[in-house]
């Protein structure tokens, strides 16, 4: 094994085992049934038949595709299969991600793991992460157009198409696209400002890429459209981004937190991006430029984007990285040499002991304790099952974390009030949710206006205090959830 394949080979092994993990987190549990209602039903999810406060009203979500596959994953395999699906998607990613590197195999492998520690805190078993996979290939297209070998370009309408159905992080490989177009845009503008070339001759030269460039944006415009709603779905991520409670909300919608340490890989990797950026000896390319600028925007505003930023700016960092180190490696000096044959031998006893350590590691993340363990530390999946023996009458207000987990656990006796669907919800709900869990003035009114009978609530809830006060029954209680029962009466 030459020391290439010996570093190529160790660096995925690593992805790999850095992905491996617990997958399943409290939206697992919607996307897995409304992936379970469309098999057994054999149609598409139009209207929603599971929430209390929206049954009926139409569901338009693009990732349709994504929750079967998840479920029949799941029914075949258990969640053991969710981890690995999980895991396999970053590893392509990164795949695509590794063959844009521009620099000798221990920078890139350095990159690489920088990368995948930066995102690893937002892999999870939901669609998304059909969204990192299919980032990881639209740049790795895109980055063809700078090799001037543009019919590799036509294969992005078609990834579109599926993507469409997977994901409403469909808007990401529009983005990709724009920023391309945009920057050959600024580059031929700038050579011709700069009079480093004539206008009819810089045009003549980029004309292909950037009429392909066009051609392919508006037929993946067209592609989002071959899904099960129609053109409509170009309208999707505005009406998500519209709701405001969002960031009230839900975590990985916030700012970063910089306070917590599995965020500050983002900062280094930002750090170094720059420090590479004002040091490198190559020019910087205004689509490398867009790229870093536009993610990192786009991170700070919401967390949940700085997956996406660690597979753009990996490529950056590496090529002007190199441009620094490239000088001084020319410059080493070269001290004997291992024979070839020993140092195969050698790579290969080493890849073998490095393989035996990440299978003991990702024996845990693959042990059916474990994953049960991290369930019942995000899930309550005592209360829930207590609830599921006793049959307490209904309508159900539960807590918005875990309303996922009673859609899986508790339909079709119980309907969730409020669950991971905030497209479907909108302010309305979701601000009478927080108005009644806080217990801020009016929020009998909410517990009257959907007769709630029952809820599932943290101790800490505002309101689990209140109901109890107002004479509700404790039927569970633990560290983790209540169970309350109206006993007071019409």
């Amino acid at each position: 094994m030459s020391f290439r394949r010996l570093v190529v080979g160790l660096t995925f092994l690593a992805v790999f085992t850095m992905a491996v993990r617990v997958s399943v987190d409290t939206d697992t549990w919607w996307h897995l049934r409304a992936g379970a209602w469309m098999t057994e039903q054999g149609q598409i999810l139009r209207t929603d038949p599971f929430s209390l406060t929206r049954q009926g009203e139409p569901w338009v979500y693009p990732g349709w595709l994504a929750q079967v596959i998840l479920y029949v994953v799941y029914r075949v395999f258990g969640i053991i299969g969710l981890n690995l699906l999980t895991s396999l998607m970053v590893v392509i990613a990164f795949i695509f991600i590794w063959s844009q590197l521009d620099a000798p195999p221990l920078l890139r492998a350095f990159v690489l793991i920088l990368a995948t520690t930066v995102s690893g805190v937002y892999w999870s078993a939901r669609p998304h992460i059909f969204s990192f996979a299919l980032t990881g290939i639209f740049l790795c297209l895109l980055a063809r157009t700078r090799e001037k070998n543009l019919s590799w370009l036509w294969l992005l309408p078609p990834l579109m198409a599926l993507w469409i159905n997977l994901h409403g992080g469909f808007v990401i490989g529009l983005i990709l696209i724009g920023i391309y177009l945009a920057g050959e845009a600024i580059e031929v503008l700038l050579t011709t400002v700069l009079g480093k070339n004539k206008p009819s001759k810089e045009w003549h030269r980029n004309r292909s890429r950037i009429l392909t460039l066009i051609a392919v944006g508006f037929a993946c415009v067209a592609a989002v459209s071959l899904n099960p709603h129609g053109p409509q779905m170009l309208l999707y991520p505005f009406k998500t981004v519209s709701v405001g409670v969002l960031q009230d909300l839900i975590q990985e919608w916030q700012s970063p937190n910089f306070h917590r340490s599995e965020v500050q890989p983002f900062l280094w990797m930002l750090l170094l991006i720059m420090v590479s950026l004002s040091l490198s000896r190559r020019r910087v390319h205004a689509v490398e430029l867009l790229m870093v600028t536009s993610f990192s925007y786009m991170s700070f505003l919401a967390a949940r984007n700085i997956a996406l930023f660690a597979l753009v700016a990996a490529p950056v960092l590496a090529r002007h990285s190199y441009a620094i180190l490239e000088p001084h490696l020319h410059d080493r000096v070269v001290g004997p040499q291992v024979p070839e044959r020993f140092a195969r031998g050698l790579n290969v006893v080493l890849f073998f002991l490095m393989t035996l350590a990440a299978l003991i590691k990702v024996a845990g993340p693959l042990s059916s304790e474990v994953n049960l363990e991290a369930i019942e530390a995000s899930v309550p999946v005592e209360a829930v099952k207590k609830i599921s023996i006793q049959q307490p009458a209904g309508p159900l207000f539960n807590s918005y974390n875990w309303g996922g987990y009673v859609l899986w656990s508790l339909f079709p006796e119980y309907m969730s009030f409020v669950d991971g669907r905030t497209d479907l919800f909108g302010d309305e709900i979701l601000r009478e949710y927080l108005m009644a869990w806080r217990a801020e003035p009016g929020w009998e009114q909410v517990i009257i206006r959907w007769d709630i009978q029952l809820a599932l609530l943290e101790p800490y809830a505002p309101l689990a205090r209140v109901l109890q006060d107002s004479g509700w029954e404790k039927l569970y209680g633990d560290e983790q959830a209540v169970v309350l029962a109206n006993r007071t009466g019409p």
